[in-house]
Order: C-alpha cells, then sequence, then structure tokens
C-alpha cells in the first residue's frame, strides 16, 4: 500500500519524517524518495536523491554513495535501510488509502478556503466532529468482514459487475469497479446512478450484479427508483444503506449497512466495503491480490 508524508514548520524535520514514516507500508524495492525545501522554499534535494536518503539514514550513507552508479542495486539499499526505520512494510500493489486520504485532505481544505469565505463556524465544527468519528465509524464496517465475505462468495463467479453512485457516491462507484478490475480481473465499470438508462442499462440482466451505494441522504429516494429498475431486469443487487434502513432488505438481494455520517464524508465509509468486496472475490478466484499482473506498484515509464 502506499504512504505519504510532509511536514511544514521551523522544528527540525528528521525525527518528525522518520517517526512518520515509522508506521507506513512500505514497499521499498520499487519506490523511494524524500523532498526537503529549505526556508526560502527552494528545494534542497530531488525526490529520489541519493544523499537526501543517506543523511536520514545514517549510517547507510557512504554504501549508498559507493553504489549510487547501479540504480537496482541503490533501490535494495535503500529498501534494506529503510526497513530498520519503518519496520515491516506492506507488499500490496493495489492503493487502498489513495481515496480516503485525498477526501479527508480536500475536505480540510474546503474547511478552511470556507473559511477564509465566511462558513459558518458551527458549520466547520460539525464537519470537524464528522471527520474525527470516521476512524470508529470505519472500525464498524470492518466488524462486517465476515458479512461482506460471505456476500462476495455468493458472486465470485460473475463476470461482468455494474456499480452505481450519485454524486459524492459516484467516486464510490468508480473505485469499487476499479478494484474489481485491478485485482480480480472482472470486467466492471461505474456509472452515476442516473445514467444507467442511456445505454448501460441494456447489459443488465440476471448474470450482472449491480452494487448501489444507496446512502438515506436528499436522493436517496431517486436511488431507489434506480435500485427497482435493476431488480425489474432481473439484476442481483448489492447495496450499501445508511443504518437503520430495513427497508431497502425488500429489495435488494444483499445489504451492507454503513454508519450515518455528513453527506459529503460518506464516500469515506463507502469505499471501504467495495475494496472489501474486490478483495474477498478476488481470493475467492484465487487471484494475487498482492501482486496482481501486469501492474506496477510505481509508473516509471510513458
Amino acid at each position: 500500500m502506499c504512504g505519504i508524508l510532509g511536514y511544514i514548520g521551523k522544528r527540525a524535520a528528521t525525527s518528525l519524517i522518520l517517526e512518520g514514516l515509522r508506521p507506513l507500508e512500505y514497499r521499498g524495492y520499487d519506490s523511494a524518495g524524500i523532498a526537503v525545501l529549505d526556508d526560502a522554499g527552494h528545494q534542497f534535494k530531488s525526490a529520489t536523491d541519493t544523499e537526501v536518503l543517506a543523511h536520514l539514514i545514517g549510517e547507510q550513507y557512504d554504501k549508498l554513495r559507493n553504489i549510487a552508479s547501479d540504480e537496482h542495486l541503490l533501490v535494495r539499499a535503500v529498501s534494506a535501510a529503510l526497513r530498520e526505520v519503518i519496520g515491516t512494510y506492506g507488499i500490496g500493489v493495489a492503493s487502498t488509502k489513495a481515496l480516503t486520504s485525498q477526501i479527508t485532505v480536500l475536505t480540510l481544505l474546503a474547511l478552511y478556503l470556507g473559511r477564509i469565505r465566511n462558513l459558518p463556524v458551527q458549520r466547520g465544527l460539525k464537519i470537524i466532529r464528522a471527520l474525527e468519528a470516521i476512524p470508529q465509524q470505519v472500525e464498524q464496517i470492518l466488524a462486517q468482514d465476515d458479512h461482506i465475505k460471505q456476500i462476495a462468495l455468493g458472486y465470485a463467479k460473475s463476470e461482468d459487475f455494474f456499480f452505481l453512485g450519485r454524486q459524492y457516491n459516484f467516486p464510490v462507484a468508480l473505485e469499487g469497479a476499479f478494484k474489481l478490475n485491478e485485482i480480480s480481473y472482472i470486467h466492471a465499470a461505474g456509472y452515476p446512478s442516473a445514467e444507467m438508462k442511456h445505454g448501460p442499462i441494456a447489459l443488465v440482466d440476471e448474470k450482472t450484479p449491480i452494487v448501489i451505494v444507496a446512502p438515506s441522504d436528499a436522493l436517496y429516494d431517486k436511488t431507489w427508483s434506480n435500485l427497482r429498475e435493476m431488480k425489474a431486469r432481473h439484476a442481483p443487487v448489492i447495496a450499501l444503506a445508511t443504518e437503520g434502513n430495513m427497508e431497502i432488505s425488500q429489495q435488494a438481494d444483499a445489504v451492507i449497512h454503513l454508519p450515518s455520517t455528513l453527506d459529503p464524508l460518506f464516500p469515506l465509509l463507502g469505499v471501504i466495503p467495495v475494496q472489501l468486496l474486490a478483495y474477498h472475490i478476488a481470493v475467492a478466484r484465487g487471484c494475487d491480490v498482492d501482486k496482481p499482473r501486469n501492474l506496477a506498484k510505481s509508473v516509471t515509464v510513458e
């Protein structure tokens, strides 16, 4: 899995960076880099400069300098050195943290810009409190892993999937389809729920599972209508719904209930079950979820 760490401030950055890197899962052999800016904002070293890595690693400096001309040896040495600093690192190529990290960072950026443009304090505090509740809510979803696994096993032999979501949850549909493509090699496509009528619905039949993100938000009635359209074409439906919504079980073949949160933050919760679905389907199909075929941890060529 990927990890990115940043620090801006007047304190000495080295110890902060190393401490921040420690819990990250790190692949090591195909991507490593640290960029450092001075007080004037000038870049001290490039993102993959041997000396920056070496200064942070300390005793490995001379060793790295001697092999800097050999890219493969360099990467292996950096990996070995950082392993002592960071600890056990992950080996998965498919990223599970990129989307949630971007949503969180962009939400904080939006809050900052909102305060500049007179966002009411109480509204900002409401969003902050909802963000602070997300980790515990994610734990609640992860506690449903066995339930999600059973759903996944029921559709592991399917060869086509559609993922549907509205507004904030359209990216969840895209992520679900992308992860299923990436690690299970199943054809899947993510669509805005409202666009299914304009072509893709012709492909829906009893062999095409539909994963639909259906929180109890302002557009729930429209999503409910989409769900019923899929059922009218005999498609099996897996619904992601807000806790307490029992009505949806009358139509959906399987339901994964998620905690309630603010509409813009629901993707932080919705992405967890679609990634777990992809994971369990891939495992059931005998796929290597850590090293999917044709994929690399980092793209180094055009």
